[in-house]
């Protein structure tokens, strides 16, 4: 299992690298992913702090903000 998802990794990494426009997207996509972990690790209570933040990311991606 670990062999493909290392595999699928690498491939991604690839591809980013290849072109600009989705280097600028993993960019901007880990920005706000650091973000997000700023912001659980400032709360007392991290499970729930993640699971928030696991439902925003579920929500943005559905459509509804």
């Amino acid at each position: 299992m670990a062999f493909i998802l290392r595999h699928i990794a690498r491939y991604a990494a690839k591809k980013i690298a290849s072109n600009p426009q989705a280097r600028e997207a993993a960019a901007k996509a880990a920005r706000v992913v650091v973000d997000e972990a700023k912001l659980i690790a400032r709360e007392k209570d991290k499970a729930r702090a993640a699971g928030r933040a696991v439902r925003r990311a579920l929500n943005k991606l559905k459509g509804d903000r």
